[in-house]
């Protein structure tokens, strides 16, 4: 803690140009770029997934040996990182430390809460590279990016169509199953 308090004595003189976030580092100030950039510059020599963050990259790398060293004294569930421990905690505890002082919702996390200000905001800072397009955040930003790329890596293995997002493939893959997830509560017309 004391470490961290010292961060805050610091002078933040790295300013980014896009969202106004500040760095005590203009290395940091780098990093923080790539978000709005979409780069990744740190590549998974196994599998190619790439990484704005050398840290995701070791997470990465944990995930795919299967080592979960830090476990749940509630529940037994295991971890990758004590963050991600810490983290799933607040399930058991219910906390959500982080309000948003405009509409009052709350978060378990400081990123959530980040993230949620944009939406009674205008601001956009995840901008694409190549039609300059903004985007509330980077999630956002990756997905619209792989149309640009022509990226479809979910593929049906009925038909063989492609889709950018998950989520679109399970809606079409009802197209093949017929399975009707929606019904109508007045009618019961069934939808996909």
């Amino acid at each position: 803690m004391e470490n961290h308090m010292m961060g805050h004595n610091k002078e933040k003189r790295y300013e980014c140009d896009v969202c106004g976030k500040a760095w005590q580092k203009p290395s940091q100030l780098e990093t923080h770029r790539w978000e709005h950039t979409g780069e990744r510059p740190f590549d998974c020599s196994e599998c190619g997934k790439s990484f704005i963050h050398y840290n995701n990259l070791l997470q990465h790398n944990l995930v795919r040996s299967g080592e979960r060293p830090f476990t749940c004294s509630d529940c037994g569930k295991s971890f990758k990182t004590a963050n991600h421990l810490k983290r799933h905690r607040q399930v058991h505890t219910g906390e959500k430390p982080y309000g948003c002082s405009t509409c009052g919702k709350s978060f378990a996390q400081l990123s959530g809460l980040w993230d949620h200000r944009r939406v009674h905001s205008s601001e956009r800072p995840f901008t694409c590279s190549d039609c300059g397009k903004g985007f509330k955040s980077s999630k956002h930003l990756k997905v619209h990016r792989r149309l640009h790329a022509s990226e479809r890596r979910y593929t049906c293995s009925d038909c063989g169509k492609g889709f950018t997002q998950s989520n679109n493939l399970l809606s079409h893959q009802r197209t093949h199953t017929g399975e009707r997830l929606y019904t109508c509560a007045k009618c019961g017309k069934g939808f996909t």
